[in-house]
């Protein structure tokens, strides 16, 4: 009862391995400063808005303590037990994709891509990745197990989930699971034919995306050349003012609570550009601490894939690393101008619900990975089939 309410104490992790023990608590770091990162960065803007500094921060507790509960179920449930479940979340969160372009979807900051639940608006496309993950990796992991109906079904959902993602439209997120859905594939061996075919598919799908939607080619084009004086106003302001607080931030930074560019200079700061206020407060130092943490994370998930024998296993794991660590490093690639400005949010720091869920869910799968290492379980196969 005591873990329910703090979650972070689990006395049950003294049985534990060394490995999934340190792999927890690496995870917890990461949200420790994730939260300490997103105080300072929203305090101003929530005494703004709502005449409470504590405004977003609050709200993100209590999403952090609910995904912390479904954490503690995850690395504590067999995954056999919890594939059973991945095929109706899948069906019940594409659903929810496809009715935020029914009407029924809530806007926010211009963009529709979440569903209001009384108090609660949830991102479907964020709720998706750990299942993406998850369904990608068993019909991959077991590609020559499955009949032709099965494979052709899977593959088809997968696009559908795609598909539902970009015409909200987030090109973002749709790039970021169309990837992951790639890579996944490619660990797992299947014929290179497919590969081409599917990476053929997805860039065609992306360029008439960019071509119908305007605001994307000129993301693209401000990303270039932010500073050209047509585009510094307009399209490159964003970009310019992460660079300016990225660079005001020197080599040990301002101090924190000392960001300048968090004062209404620089766009949702708390959410997709929260990596940049971390910059300007904690400077160089600060930011390579970070790129080390994420270097380490994703170094001891690589020593998981070396050891894992079980296919399916191994690919979750691989998902899982990619979700997280390849989205941090895209976001941060984003703030300091190596990519275009993108909608994605920083795994454990940004400001929202669904993404931390998202994050602690895919941290909790590479937990109970290391702690099957070693077992080989069944792992379901349809009746089907």
């Amino acid at each position: 009862m005591f873990n329910f309410f703090i979650p972070i104490i689990d006395p049950s992790i003294k049985e534990w391995s060394k490995e999934a023990r340190f792999l927890r608590w690496l995870t917890f770091l990461w949200l420790f400063l994730g939260i300490i990162a997103l105080f300072s960065a929203s305090y101003h803007s929530a005494q703004q808005d709502f005449g409470n500094g504590f405004h977003y921060i609050i709200r993100q507790t209590i999403w952090i303590w609910i995904g912390l509960q479904g954490f503690n179920i995850i690395v504590k449930m067999p995954l056999k037990y919890l594939m059973k479940f991945v095929p109706f979340f899948i069906f019940f969160l594409l659903s929810l994709i496809l009715l935020t372009k029914t009407g029924l979807g809530h806007t926010v900051n211009g963009a529709t891509r979440w569903i209001k639940i009384g108090p609660a608006i949830i991102q479907p496309s964020e709720l998706i990745k750990p299942f993406l993950v998850l369904q990608s990796a068993y019909i991959f992991g077991f590609w020559h197990r499955h009949s032709l109906r099965i494979k052709i079904q899977w593959i088809l959902i997968f696009s559908a989930v795609l598909a539902g993602i970009l015409i909200q439209p987030n090109l973002s997120t749709t790039a970021l699971c169309g990837i992951s859905l790639w890579l996944i594939a490619l660990a797992s061996g299947i014929p290179v034919r497919y590969l081409i075919t599917a990476a053929a598919s997805g860039l065609s799908a992306a360029s008439f995306s960019v071509y119908t939607h305007r605001y994307q080619l000129k993301r693209i084009l401000s990303f270039l050349d932010p500073w050209k004086d047509e585009i510094a106003k307009t399209d490159g302001y964003q970009l310019i003012q992460s660079l300016i607080a990225v660079g005001s931030g020197g080599i040990f930074g301002l101090g924190y609570g000392q960001s300048i560019q968090k004062w209404s200079y620089l766009p949702i700061h708390y959410t997709d550009f929260i990596f940049s206020v971390y910059a300007e407060e904690f400077g160089f130092i600060g930011s390579i601490f970070l790129l080390l943490l994420l270097f380490v994370y994703a170094t001891f998930t690589l020593k998981i894939l070396i050891n894992c024998t079980h296919p399916v296993k191994r690919l979750i794991a691989v998902g899982s690393m990619i979700m997280m660590v390849g989205q941090a490093l895209l976001n941060i690639g984003v703030t300091i101008g190596l990519l275009p400005t993108t909608g994605l949010p920083l795994p454990l720091w940004s400001y929202g619900g669904s993404s931390i869920i998202a994050s602690l869910t895919l941290s909790g799968l590479l937990i109970r990975v290391i702690r099957e290492n070693g077992e080989d379980p069944i792992v379901r196969i349809d009746k089907s089939e």
